[in-house]
Formats: structure tokens, sequence, C-alpha cells
């Protein structure tokens, strides 16, 4: 018996934020960049509140900080509208105040608007909390978002949101329904990305989220934590870590995400950190490495951050 859960409605298409009846009184969380790009007079959302400094890996502290900041303001609903990052915060921020979530992504990599997953840095480091009352109340993917998105956005989200089905599909945690979405949304991400149909990654992303939102992201994504620890992006970390992870798990999207890869010319990385530090670290996310396929020991994950550091992927 698996269980399913995903927000209780979720509009995607061509213009859908624009043709939704957003409720009168908001609490909008999104990042610097929104107020410049025009996005809120082009939602038209009207008698809310804003807070717009959501830094890029955003941590605990910011969302607390709005908490403290607004929890005696006047609104119903808490609309997140971003990157996965603004997502995040929005989610937790209004599971703590006890609001309807509205999600509303601009990027197409984190399916962080379907997932009951925020993941939020503590003491400088990511860490992710997971709970149902973390799922969207409403869920809004429009591909307008993706227009004039900076190649380096569009090519770091599309890799994160490939790792993450990819990795979900393999995941001991998957069942018939995620399966389904995983393989479906990387077939939809690999047409979008070879073919260069970025108005694909929308759709891509976020039959992603519904997948690896029921089951669960494996070693590529443990691995890729310190990774982004050290500054590099997260879908910039998960070109490599996830390579090498598929490569370990004889995942048969291997190749596949391979090529992909180096369709979209990522730039090596290195691990600056010991790396038997880092394995120790690393080896402590359950979260992750208990759904793995395959077993993984420290020595393992010490071999793979070796590997990724001598560019041998």
């Amino acid at each position: 018996m698996w269980t399913i859960k995903q927000p209780s409605e979720i509009i995607f298409g061509e213009n859908s934020s624009i043709n939704f009846l957003y409720p009168k009184k908001c609490l909008i969380i999104t990042s610097k960049g929104t107020k410049s790009r025009g996005w809120l007079e082009h939602l038209k959302i009207k008698n809310n509140h804003i807070f717009d400094c959501v830094e890029p890996n955003p941590s605990l502290e910011t969302a607390l900080k709005i908490i403290s900041e607004f929890q005696n303001f006047d609104f119903t609903h808490v609309i997140g509208l971003g990157g996965g990052g603004s997502l995040d915060v929005a989610k937790f921020v209004a599971m703590k105040l006890k609001r309807k979530k509205i999600l509303i992504p601009t990027t197409f990599g984190s399916g962080s608007e379907v997932t009951r997953i925020s993941v939020l840095k503590v003491d400088g480091k990511k860490k992710s909390f997971h709970d149902d009352e973390l799922i969207a109340n409403t869920a809004i993917v429009d591909p307008f978002f993706i227009k004039n998105s900076p190649m380096e956005i569009i090519k770091n989200s599309a890799i994160d949101a490939c790792a993450q089905c990819t990795e979900a599909y393999d995941s001991k945690n998957s069942n018939p329904y995620t399966k389904f979405f995983c393989k479906t949304a990387f077939d939809v991400l690999e047409d979008g990305i070879i073919n260069e149909d970025y108005k694909k990654l929308p759709y891509g992303s976020l039959l992603t989220g519904l997948g690896f939102g029921n089951s669960s992201t494996t070693l590529g994504h443990a691995l890729s934590y310190v990774f982004s620890n050290e500054g590099t992006s997260h879908g910039h970390a998960l070109a490599f870590t996830t390579t090498l992870s598929h490569k370990f798990n004889d995942s048969k999207f291997y190749l596949r995400f391979k090529k992909l890869v180096k369709y979209l010319k990522f730039e090596p990385i290195y691990l600056e950190q010991d790396l038997d530090d880092a394995a120790e670290i690393i080896l402590a996310d359950r979260k992750h490495l208990d759904f793995n396929p395959k077993a993984v020991t420290k020595n393992d994950i010490k071999k793979i951050l070796k590997k990724i550091n001598e560019l041998n992927c």
C-alpha cells in the first residue's frame, strides 16, 4: 500500500498565473529581483504585504525573521513567488503561522511548489524539513516566467529537476505512481533540453515534484550539499554528484543524464573540504541514503568525492 500527497489544487499552463483570482489579503514572500522584473504588476495582486529579501540558499533565520515581523498582520494567505528558495521560505512561514499557501515558481527545477519539503540553511548548512503542513493549497505553474531567464538559471534548474526525477525513480521508496511521473518527467525534460524547447521545462519540473515529492531523492542529493555549502549552486553540484551516483547505482539513467550534463557544458567543481570530514557529514544524511538503491559506505563516498575532484565522471 502506498500513500500519495500533493496540493489539492494544481494549475498549470501559459498565463495561468494572471488568470488566477488571488485572495484580497496576502503576504508575498519573494526575492529582491521581483519588483525590477515587474512580476507583481504582471500578476495584479492587490492589498498585499510583501517581504522581498529572500536570499539564495535561504536560512532558517530568514524564515523566523518573517514570522516575527508579520505574525500580527492581517492576511489569510502566503504567496511564495520565485525560485525554490523563496518557495521553501514561504512554505515554512505559512506552516508556522497557519496560513494557506499559494506557490508560484519562477524557475523550474526544485519542484517545491508540490512537495512537503522545505530546505533551509541551519548554522550555515542545508537542512531539509519534511511535513505534510508544508504542502501548498494551490500550486500555479506558468511558463511565462521562463521567458528572458538567463541560461545559467535555466540549465541549473533543468539539471536539478533531472537529478530529482532520476534519483527518485531509483529510490527504494518509489512506487508505481512515482516511477510513472519520474520517467515521464525525465523524458519531457530531456526533450526540452536537447531541442532547446525550454517551455517544456516547467511541465517537466512539475511532474518531477509530484514524483520525487512522494518518494525520495538519494545519493546524488546527499553528496551535493557539501558542495553547496562551499558556494556551488545546487543544480551545478548535482550535475556531477548525480552523474557519479547513477554510475555507482548502475542506474539506467546514467548515460542519458551524463549526456545532458555534457550538453549543458557545466564547469568542473571541486570540494575544498577534507574528504574524510565531508564523507562523515554525507553519511549522516539518512533521509537520502536510506532510500538509495545500493548500500553506501563511508569509503564509497570518499571514492566518489575523489572522482568528482579529479573530474572522473
